[in-house]
């Protein structure tokens, strides 16, 4: 008879039928050990099987001296693998992408003054000129630096500053002016 270890292949055992012996042996042992993972007796016998199969797989099962141990180390690395997973899926879950809790409580009367307020710049940013428009797009807008502005329209960075600094002044003059109350209005 031969004295190898308990776990260890027979003399006339198979790959195959040595996981079996394994299966009959172990896997309660190894269902239980998952299950407190994993909190899931479904998920812990999915993963016993994937560990199963995975020691099927394997090329060159001589090479594995103690078959048990490197069948609950698989298992529990698929188990961390699940738990990776179902912390990622529960983020992904909460990603709120629109938040449809937003309400608009501003006055019929704030809500037409912003808008025209906006309606102001779009104007006022129609009347720069090209350059100087495009400039103030990419750098405040796009939010692309002043050094990767100036590449895409082919001037120095000190260009792009000059045409950010006059672009703002002229916005902020176009709200003002369209803020000051008509003198003459209803008089």
């Amino acid at each position: 008879m031969q004295a190898a270890n308990a776990d260890g292949p027979r003399s006339s055992e198979t790959h195959e039928q040595h996981v079996e012996r394994l299966f009959r042996e172990h896997n309660e042992s190894l269902l239980r050990y998952l299950r407190a993972k994993l909190h899931s007796y479904e998920e812990a016998k999915e993963v016993a099987q994937e560990a199963y199969v995975q020691l099927l797989g394997l090329d060159h099962p001589e090479t594995v001296h103690f078959l048990q141990g490197y069948l609950f180390r698989t298992a529990s690395n698929l188990a961390k693998n699940r738990i990776k997973q179902r912390i990622q899926r529960r983020r992904n879950d909460e990603i709120v992408f629109f938040d449809t809790s937003f309400e608009d409580n501003r006055s019929p009367e704030r809500a037409w003054a912003g808008d025209r307020e906006i309606a102001v710049v779009y104007r006022a940013l129609n009347e720069l000129p090209p350059t100087c428009r495009e400039s103030f797009r990419l750098v405040r807008l796009e939010e692309l630096s002043v050094d990767e502005a100036a590449k895409r329209l082919n001037i120095t960075p000190r260009h792009i500053r000059r045409n950010i600094a006059r672009a703002l002044a002229y916005l902020l003059a176009a709200v003002e002016a369209a803020a000051k109350p008509v003198d003459n209005c209803c008089t």
